[in-house]
């Protein structure tokens, strides 16, 4: 055998734990025999009660009082305990021969002389080893390491200490035996087991441990064969002590020794015979040598007070031993005693809880040097596992067990006991679970024996310290065991299965035969224990747990089952039987009879008793009884015909019930007899069981008595009485199994199957499986009747649509169900009318799960399929577990329709679309079709954000980012497919932005000069374009120009708060009248709807400004506002004649209304002299210092300051700069060419004589007054001011008169005409002569005609200007003329001028009188004449001049193109003939 493995405990695995719900808490044996498949496996199983289930504690604490049993931890260990025995024998040779045994150490570790003699032995004994030298072999199987030379003080020590030893148990002569022990050596104090147990069992009859407890009338406490009644004191050791190996503890061996009482055995009988015969002398001589010489050296036997010789003894003393001595002959009579049996001494001193609890915790702290709560389990466990195998370490614990609750009550509830339960802990009273009610429940079989059996039938109580072990067993009868631990620290378990028994036993014994050998029933006294580990590394399965407080751990039958207490605590238990364990039990009987072993119960009388209740018996118990019944009846008459053969004639009927146990026990086999026995009159008080007839006694079978309780006609009856109530049951069990099991057309009808179900009921049949089945099919052959029924009515659901045409269902039968339906019309034993139409029904379910199916397994299926599919099954009273699926599949395809048809159209996919599916993708069941349409979608929108938000940027940045960059960005912006509005935004504004400069540029092209309009709306749309725009800065300078250029044209031209804008004031006038337009006469109206037909298109100034804007050159709006003019002299013209006629006495005239008043004429009042409408003197500003000759114009008429020319042509010609056409520049180059064009006109009017004209119409009527007094209407108004007449004049001088007060130019040719056109038709009145007056006048007038000086000049010009006419060919007559008379007599010396002045003054008064001066012509032709059409003739001493760097060449006065001297030199000048090609064409 090898050496023990020290090693560290390794835990097994842990049993199973149930958690019971109330519900299967109510029924203690039907949740045991649930959990009993997976349970019995272990063993063991622990169940924890649900939470609420805790009893109180109602033991009587004050009563209680035990006395616990000591257990030494290293003693309990089977191997440990073989070792020890060896010690202790060798111990007592060497005490025998007067030595102390002293183990010796090597290597630093006490030496295993038990595993070195066994290891010696195995080798073939000392001499062998020492011959073949296998003392290394052997030192390396005890650990040692090799080549340390280790064997050589292994055989010292095997010679000195056991190699005596050995010779005397083999009675060879012995060598002189001296022990002689090394100075490390420790002394080995014997445990002397067999002294300490060797007393005789309390009482005199030898039955069985638990027999007793069938007699609890004679004592409760529980009692184990060869328990000690008295100890020696020397060997009495305190309870808790440890001894370490640290500290080595001598423990002498008292002298003086107390043996037990003991009978001569046939050894010592046989010993005495051969002494001889006693005499003092004979006590005194040597047994060896005969001689009583040398009596100081004779030593006498402290056992048998024979004498020897020291020097005869083999081997020799050399002196007389102090201690005691004991002879060859009682030396081999004490070491050839049989060992008594091991068993548990009791404590010295009994306990109270308190007491023992104060002791165990006490214990506890000290030993682990902390509180008892903080020990680990795990650390507890080890160390007692470790404590057991040792044989060091000696440690103390007492345990507190099999005490009798009966005595001091138990730890729940009773309800005859003292303890008061609470109204709330009444149901403890009742529980199954309570241990005093679970042996006697009606499930239980013990309930059917009388006695009350302590351990079996009544709990007993267990009272644990830290250590305290109970050691490996199996429950009597191999009964179920139940333990509840009431309060405490964890009880540790360890268990193996039943079928595992054998198994346990046979390595139990092969590790520790010695044990054995001397009590073959070890097992059975629960006094050894044996590590897991070593019961595990031998194939023995083993299963732990550890239970703690208000836990059950439960047993099985035949299951091993040992452990130990981690503390103080308080535990009960009691066995129990279920009817799965008769046969058990019978198996247990029998194996009890092979070991001789006592009963504690007869299990022939309990299943007698059950069957005396064979009429109310359980029918689940009764057929179990039934079979025990049958095997004891049929044993029992092959016994009894055995019996019979033999010759045993004699009978007698007793009353086994009645007989003590002891005297109803086979004395063979000791099992307990109840249906028959043997005794014979030779031997009164034994009794045989029939296995045994010839083991009674030697006397002829004759003489043999059979006793026995029932005859067997009587049995037969009993059996019958329990087969009828079992086989009631049976015949009912075949008739379901036969229902249950019948196929085609042995089907019955469900009539028969309730029938069935009724008579279980009704005869309380037990719930077993196969009513549970039966009850099964009916229901559900019921179901299936009534719902296939309700199913073709068409009642078995109630359908709705829900918004989202999901079908909603109530009561929903389930495919499976239609299913085990159509599959149980074959098993069920029932006709289902209706199967035919459910068959076709489950066609078309399958047909919609396979077409489901196909659908789901397309990664794409279309959503018409689906939404068809679905349609389907409303039709299908079933509930589909594919319609949520189909439902998550027709959501994902429609949605992934939804993203491919936005995908689709990527001009209408944008961000909240994307992210609407997305969220819409977000709520959908997970699919790869999904996710990676999700993936795109996620892709896409991720991308047009961050493009979208790049783009905005790009757009808002400041400043501007250049074409190309935007550019460069909408190419890559293109290639994304969805509807991005910055990104449209974006090529919208670089096709805008490209447009623009398309335009900007094209309005430059070919030397066009731009409209102002067309630069205003470029520079307009380009403020929304952000886009760096090159000619931006280029246009806005250039209308800023513009701009400052109408300013300065505005502040030239308009007067101060004038309500016109600068164009009304430079353009012909096209609303004349139209203040007036209600008083006007009739014929005034007529007159201009006649001019209205005939321009119908210029009516307001806004229209003339329209087709100035739109006209494409200058030439156009030249013609525009030539038509203008025409207009406005043809209204005005008719509105002068209108005003001037309603002035006209008329007595049935309407009232007048005059004035911007409109109100009548009256008072002083002023004319105006361009549109002849009167106007009051309050209402209107008048000039007070206004004289003759000055003409006054109403507001109306008064529209500018009307600046010189001189003013007016700058403007002109910085616009010419500018090159930029605008409304009010065509209108100021009209007006300058209208104005050049009137004074052409007035200076061919006095050429051609047209003002002499007017004199002579003037003196025709000299009676006609400007000073108008008028009463009209009875009311007198008078003018304050004299106007020109309109009766002189002629049509040409009056649209002479009236265009020259148009033109918004002040000219001294106007004032000159006027005052002209004044004199001539309304002279000033004086006191003179009129002749002279008149001769004044036309002289006055003379002078004041505006071409009185050039009317010569003008008809030389016309006589003589042919050659004039070749250098001037592209001037008209009149303005050539006109022009070279100006160029030359601004190169005139001032004197020449004044001569020629003085000269015409002399002649005829009459300004038409044609004088010409061809010299003077001729003689300044070399002078260059100014081409400017509005020449301004400057004067001086220097005249600068400027040549046009444009295509003519033509020569400028500075002054009339609007040059400064330092400018001209500075910058080229291009006239306005060659900027514009058709300004010619214009004039």
């Amino acid at each position: 055998m090898t050496q023990p493995q020290l090693n560290e405990f390794i835990p097994p695995p842990e049993c199973p734990v149930f958690e019971p719900s109330w519900e299967e808490f109510a029924d203690p044996f039907a949740y045991i025999n649930k959990i009993r498949p997976i349970a019995e496996k272990t063993g063991i199983c622990k169940i924890r009660p649900p939470p609420e289930w805790q009893p109180p504690f109602a033991c009587d604490v004050d009563r209680l009082k035990f006395t616990p049993r000591i257990q030494r931890l290293n003693e309990l260990e089977a191997q440990t305990r073989v070792k020890l025995n060896f010690l202790d024998q060798i111990a007592k040779f060497w005490e025998l021969q007067g030595c102390t045994l002293k183990i010796p150490h090597v290597e630093r570790k006490i030496l295993d002389l038990y595993q070195l003699n066994k290891l010696v032995n195995e080798e073939g004994g000392f001499d062998a080893v020492c011959r073949e030298r296998r003392w290394t072999k052997i030192s390396v199987r005890l650990g040692f390491a090799p080549g340390k030379a280790i064997g050589s003080h292994l055989r010292a020590h095997y010679e000195r200490i056991l190699y005596p030893y050995n010779l005397f148990q083999t009675g060879d002569n012995q060598p002189r035996a001296t022990l002689t022990n090394d100075t490390k050596d420790k002394e080995y104090t014997p445990h002397d087991l067999p002294q300490r147990q060797s007393v005789q069992p309390q009482e005199t009859c030898s039955i069985a441990r638990r027999a007793k407890r069938m007699r609890s009338e004679r004592g409760c406490v529980k009692t184990e064969p060869g328990e000690v009644c008295e100890n020696r004191p020397n060997l009495r050791r305190r309870m808790g002590t440890y001894v370490g190996k640290q500290e080595p503890v001598r423990m002498a061996i008292t002298e003086v020794k107390q043996e037990p009482i003991k009978h001569p055995t046939d050894y010592e009988e046989t010993v005495l015979d051969k002494r001889p015969p006693s005499s003092k002398v004979d006590q005194y001589m040597c047994l060896v040598c005969g001689k009583g010489t040398a009596e100081d050296r004779l030593l006498l036997c402290d056992g048998c007070d024979d004498s020897y010789h020291i020097f005869c003894l083999i081997p020799p003393l050399h002196d007389v031993p102090k201690g005691d001595w004991r002879c060859p002959k009682c030396l081999a009579q004490e070491c050839g005693k049989p060992p008594v049996a091991f068993g548990f001494e009791q404590a010295s001193r009994s306990y109270t809880l308190q007491a023992f609890g104060d002791m165990a915790d006490s214990f506890k702290s000290d030993y682990f040097n902390m509180p008892v709560h903080m020990v680990p389990t795990e650390l507890v466990e080890k160390e007692f596992w470790r404590l057991v195998s040792t044989i060091e370490e000696d440690v103390t614990v007492e345990y507190g067990a099999d005490i009798a609750s009966k005595e001091f009550g138990s730890g729940f509830p009773l309800s005859n006991s003292h303890f008061e339960v609470s109204p709330e802990d009444e149901h403890y009273l009742s529980s199954g679970w309570n241990l005093n009610n679970m042996p006697v429940l009606d499930s239980s079989v013990l309930t059917h024996i009388t006695a009350d059996i302590c351990g079996m039938k009544l709990p007993w109580l267990y009272v644990g310290m830290c250590f305290s072990s109970f050691c490996w067993h199996i429950e009597d009868h191999w009964s179920y065991s139940i333990n509840y631990l009431h309060w405490g620290e964890p009880k540790t378990w360890y268990g193996a299965p039943g079928y595992a028994a054998e198994h346990l036993e046979s390595v139990m014994k092969n590790l520790a035969p010695e044990l054995f050998e001397s009590q073959p029933d070890l097992l059975h006294q629960l006094v050894t224990i044996m590590n897991p580990n070593t019961l595990m590394n031998n194939g023995v399965p083993i299963y732990r747990t550890n239970q703690c407080a208000g836990e059950f751990v439960i047993t099985f039958p035949r299951a091993y089952h040992s452990g130990f207490n981690q503390g103080f605590n308080f535990a009960e238990a009691v066995n129990f039987c279920t009817m799965d364990w008769m046969p058990i039990g019978r198996e247990c009987v029998t194996h009890y009879r092979q070991l001789s072993r006592y009963c504690v119960f007869s299990h022939d009388e309990m299943v007698c008793n059950m069957a005396y209740k064979a009429d109310t018996m359980d029918v689940e118990l009764a057929s179990a009884v039934q079979k025990e019944m049958a095997v004891m009846v049929q044993e029992e008459q092959r016994l009894r015909e055995k019996i019979n053969k033999m010759g045993v004639v004699q009978s007698l009927q007793v009353d086994y019930e009645v007989l003590p146990d002891e005297e109803r026990q086979c004395c063979k086999c000791r099992t307990t007899c109840y249906l028959s026995g043997i005794t014979c009159a030779c031997s009164p008080g034994k009794m045989v069981c029939l296995y045994h007839p010839r083991d009674l006694c030697s006397c002829p079978h004759s003489n043999l008595t059979l006793h026995y309780k029932f005859t067997l006609d009587e049995l037969y009856p009993m059996m019958a009485s329990v087969k009828l109530r079992a086989e009631s049951y049976k015949d009912w069990l075949c008739s379901v199994q036969d229902i249950l099991e019948s196929k085609g057309n042995k089907k019955r009808g469900l009539e028969e199957l309730h029938s069935l179900v009724e008579l279980a009921e009704t005869r309380a049949f037990p719930q077993i499986s196969l009513l549970d089945r039966l009850r099964k099919v009916v229901s559900e052959a019921d179901k299936v009747a009534v719902m296939a029924q309700q199913l073709l009515n068409g009642k078995r659901q109630t359908r709705y649509r829900s918004g989202g045409g999901k079908s909603q269902n109530q009561n929903g039968l389930t495919v499976e169900e239609l299913r085990s339906f159509v599959r149980q019309f074959d098993s069920l034993p029932c006709n289902i009318r209706q199967a035919p139409l459910l068959k076709d029904l489950l066609t078309r379910v399958d047909d919609f799960q396979q077409r489901s199916q196909c659908l789901l397994s397309d990664e794409s299926p279309s959503p018409l399929e689906l939404q068809e599919l679905l349609d389907v099954s409303l039709g299908l009273d079933v509930e589909l577990p594919q319609l949520a699926l189909l439902r998550e599949r027709l959501e994902q395809a429609r949605w992934l329709e939804a993203v491919q048809q936005a995908s689709s159209r990527p001009e209408s996919l944008c961000l909240d679309t994307m992210r609407r599916l997305i969220d819409q993708g977000v709520g959908l069941a997970p699919h790869s079709s999904v996710e990676r349409a999700m993936a795109r979608l996620q892709e896409l929108l991720t991308v047009s954000e961050q493009w979208e938000e790049r783009v905005l940027s790009l757009m808002e940045a400041r400043p501007y980012h250049s074409m190309a960059t935007l550019d460069a960005a909408l190419q890559e912006v293109e290639n994304i497919p969805a509807y991005l509005p910055n990104c449209l935004q974006l090529k919208d504004v670089i096709t805008k932005a490209k447009k623009w400069l398309h335009e900007a540029e094209a309005l430059q092209l070919g030397g066009r000069i731009p409209v102002l309009d067309s630069l205003t709306e470029l520079l307009l749309r380009a403020e929304s374009i952000p886009v760096r725009l090159d000619p931006l800065s280029r246009l806005e300078a250039l209308v800023s120009d513009v701009q400052s250029w109408k300013e300065s044209a505005a502040k030239t031209f308009l007067l101060k708060n004038s309500p016109f804008s600068l164009l009304e004031v430079l353009c012909p006038r096209c609303d004349v009248g139209a203040v007036h337009q209600k008083s006007r006469p009739k014929k005034a109206k007529e007159a201009t709807q006649i001019s209205k037909k005939s321009s119908t298109k210029l009516e307001s100034l806004c229209d003339v400004e329209r087709v100035l804007s739109e006209s494409k050159d200058s030439a156009s709006a030249m013609a525009t506002l030539a038509e203008v003019r025409q207009r406005e002299m043809e209204i005005l013209l008719a509105l002068r004649t209108s005003n001037e006629s309603k002035l006209v006495p008329a007595e049935n005239c309407c009232a007048l209304s005059v004035c911007v008043c409109q109100k009548a004429p009256s008072g002083a009042m002023m004319q105006c002299e361009l549109c002849r409408d009167v106007f009051h003197c309050g209402c209107v500003t008048t000039t007070a210092d206004l004289g003759y000759g000055q003409a006054w114009l109403c507001p109306l008429c008064h529209r500018s300051r009307k600046p010189p020319l001189d003013k007016v042509l700058p403007l002109l010609a910085s616009l010419q700069r500018i090159r930029v056409r605008l409304p009010e520049g065509d209108a100021l180059r009209f007006l300058i060419e209208r104005t050049v064009r009137w004074q052409h006109r007035v200076q061919q009017a006095c050429t051609e004589g047209v003002l002499e004209k007017v004199s002579k119409m003037g003196r025709v009527g000299p009676g006609i007054s400007s000073h108008l007094t008028q009463e009209i209407n009875g009311s007198y108004f008078h003018t304050e001011h004299q106007s020109v007449p309109l009766e002189g004049l002629g049509p040409e001088l009056e649209e002479l008169m009236v265009e020259g007060f148009l033109l918004q130019v002040t000219l001294p040719e106007t004032e000159q005409l006027y005052k002209y056109l004044l004199s001539k038709l309304a002279p000033l009145l004086s006191h003179s002569d009129p002749c002279e007056n008149n001769a004044e006048q036309d002289q006055q007038s003379q002078r004041g005609s505006p071409h009185h000086n050039r009317n010569g000049v003008s008809s030389v010009k016309k006589e003589t200007g042919n050659g004039q006419s070749k250098r001037t060919k592209r001037r008209k007559d009149s303005s050539d003329s006109q022009h070279s008379e100006k160029a030359k007599k601004c190169r005139k010396k001032k004197s020449k001028k004044s001569k020629e002045r003085s000269e015409e003054t002399k002649r005829t008064c009459s300004p038409t009188h044609p004088v010409s001066d061809p010299a003077a012509s001729d003689s300044e032709e070399d002078y260059s004449l100014c081409a400017a059409p509005w020449c301004r003739e400057p004067e001086g001493d220097e005249v600068n001049w400027v040549q046009c760097d444009g295509s003519c060449n033509q020569w400028f006065h500075q002054i009339c193109v609007g040059l400064s001297a330092e400018r001209a030199e500075l910058e080229d000048y291009i006239c306005i003939s060659c900027t514009q090609p058709d300004y010619d064409g214009g004039e």
